[in-house]
């Protein structure tokens, strides 16, 4: 009979033999011959982390120390043969003529976690003066901080974007992906720099993040469902965006969109939903703006089926896509615009289903007194609107 005694040393045994077996292998990049003098390009020290990690069995970790690292462009792709979290200690820097459209671009990985208190600093400076592509399609690219396609179970969680050259975040074709306590930062003047734009991607949640930017705070594109935003300081920034839609040919539904517990402060828009007119069918359905506060916020509320930037629209018909099903409720605060509410839909394909609940906005500006605007939509409205109105 083994005793007592035996017996707990060997079970003590195994519980130290399974707890080291589950802790991740971790790669540091400095023993790929990083160095963190910010002169130095790291891109393939990163990249050959990455190479053993993927390969590796079980669950793995690239780690990026304290210290400044410069790195080039870093395009990897999966399948791996566990999950692979990258965590950022440090700040990675990307050089000022850094070209091409994404700085760090993940395809195809299950299981991805990036995380830590570490920064990736797009230095996007010089971009945002050379960048003329809103208004020449034959521009040169301007590289993104972060490119994530089709990844599955993905997180990022308390690391910083600062200073993109173009859009911070491009989510496309991703599932169940989420970003928590994620700080994007770029100044009001920076071009073209949303902060996380989804695509075609379906379960992406976004809690707790603190958004500052150029452009959208968020912006959703066609394809998108499933989406949950909740608890995001927004500001500033262009607000959080449905669209635009209607611009391509064979664009995906947009469906089951909540956005919740918000904060917009000095935004050029607060939430908006836009299409362009004339172009191309789509639809937008089951959307929820609940519990939002604005602070001095241009276009609090708006619906812009007349979407057209530096006058590109070239027939003016109506928009060909289809908005139902949309509830704006308890929207409160104020106002930097006597116009708080607009809803312009498109005379083709009318909106419908669209109810507001409880809307307090105060406008005390020299527009004249506060109103609200609704074209072709008939909306339920329920408790307070403030602007009265919109009917």
């Amino acid at each position: 009979m083994v005793s007592k005694t035996i017996f707990s040393k060997i079970y003590l045994l195994f519980l130290y033999v399974s707890i080291v077996q589950a802790q991740p292998a971790v790669f540091d990049i400095t023993k790929y011959g990083a160095v963190a003098d910010g002169k130095a390009d790291t891109s393939q020290a990163i990249l050959s982390a990455w190479k053993e990690a993927c390969a590796a069995t079980g669950s793995s970790k690239i780690l990026i120390p304290t210290g400044t690292f410069l790195s080039g462009v870093v395009s990897v792709a999966g399948p791996c043969k566990g999950g692979i979290e990258i965590e950022v200690q440090g700040t990675l820097q990307a050089p000022p003529d850094l070209q091409g459209e994404g700085w760090f671009n993940f395809d195809h990985v299950d299981e991805f976690t990036i995380s830590g208190k570490g920064t990736f600093d797009g230095q996007g400076e010089s971009a945002w003066k050379a960048n003329n592509c809103a208004k020449d399609p034959k521009c040169k690219p301007m590289p993104m901080n972060f490119r994530f396609n089709f990844i599955k179970k993905g997180l990022v969680r308390d690391v910083t974007s600062l200073n993109s050259k173009n859009f911070h975040v491009n989510v496309l074709g991703c599932e169940d992906f989420t970003f928590q306590s994620f700080i994007i930062t770029a100044p009001e003047t920076s071009i073209n720099t949303d902060g996380i734009h989804i695509g075609r991607s379906k379960g992406v949640t976004i809690i707790d993040t603190k958004i500052g930017t150029g452009d959208d705070c968020i912006s959703i594109g066609d394809g998108t469902q499933n989406l949950k935003v909740s608890k995001v300081t927004c500001g500033p920034g262009h607000g959080i965006s449905i669209g635009s839609l209607g611009r391509y040919e064979n664009e995906e539904p947009v469906s089951g969109i909540t956005v919740t517990g918000c904060t917009l402060t000095n935004t050029m828009n607060g939430v908006r939903i836009k299409s362009w007119p004339a172009q191309f069918g789509g639809s937008a359905s089951d959307i929820h703006f609940e519990d939002i506060t604005m602070e001095n916020v241009s276009n609090p509320i708006l619906i812009d089926q007349n979407y057209c930037p530096y006058g590109q629209c070239n027939d003016k018909g109506p928009s060909k896509v289809k908005i139902s099903g949309v509830s704006i409720k308890n929207i409160k605060g104020t106002s930097a615009s006597a116009l708080s509410v607009k809803l312009d839909c498109s005379s083709g394909f009318p909106c419908e289903n669209v109810e507001l609940a409880d809307i307090d906005l105060a406008y005390s500006g020299a527009e004249g007194p506060a109103k609200s605007e609704c074209t072709n939509v008939k909306p339920t409205i329920t408790g307070k609107l403030n602007p009265a109105g919109c009917q």
